[in-house]
């Protein structure tokens, strides 16, 4: 008995050392890439960019070079990281059909299950953008959209089904602070318009 004892005791102190040698997987290198890469071209952007044809085709056809890419990775069980499942969220966000948005939205929970922050944010982005692609109305009121040239609106969006404080938990603004935004984002937009020559 006595040696049962003292073989538990050492147990207890070995086993965090043992624990703690376990590597942590370290973010994909190439996912990380790709990342970077779907950002880029969306970062900083005039919206006048949006209307050239060829360079809309251009950026569409890099974001489907992408998604191909990214489901290797995954189904080559390259994703390890919290960050790579949220990567790979934003990837497939930037898709074209439903099953891309869902796909988004299931990487992101991934993503925050594993502790990636900024998961949580996608996460909502993701199921705002696949309710809408399904012709249904979002949620979470991250997904602005302008129809044949109209003005920016939120809508479809049942702004009754979450409270602010869902929102909030998922690092998404208040209604207030959407509604701010949008007229910030006119704003804008009406200037920059009256800009032009």
């Amino acid at each position: 008995m006595r040696l049962f004892c003292i073989a538990a005791i050492a147990a207890c102190f070995c086993l965090p050392t043992m624990a703690s040698t376990q590597e942590i997987p370290a973010d994909n290198a190439e996912m990380a890439a790709l990342y970077a890469a779907d950002q880029a071209v969306r970062t900083n952007i005039d919206p006048v960019r949006y209307r050239d044809r060829a360079f809309v085709e251009q950026m569409n056809a890099d974001d489907a070079a992408r998604r191909i890419r990214v489901r290797a990775l995954l189904d080559a069980g390259a994703l390890q990281t919290g960050e790579d499942y949220r990567a790979a969220a934003f990837i497939f966000q930037h898709g074209s059909t439903p099953e891309d948005y869902l796909l988004a939205h299931s990487l992101a929970v991934a993503g925050a299950a594993k502790g990636s922050p900024g998961a949580v944010w996608i996460a909502a982005a993701t199921l705002d953008r696949y309710l809408q692609s399904i012709d249904r109305k979002q949620i979470y009121g991250t997904q602005t959209r302008m129809v044949n040239g109209g003005e920016p609106t939120l809508e479809p969006y049942d702004r009754d089904l979450l409270p602010d404080a869902l929102r909030t938990a998922s690092n998404v603004p208040t209604l207030t602070e959407q509604d701010a935004g949008l007229d910030e984002f006119k704003a804008r937009r009406r200037a920059a318009a009256e800009a032009r020559p």
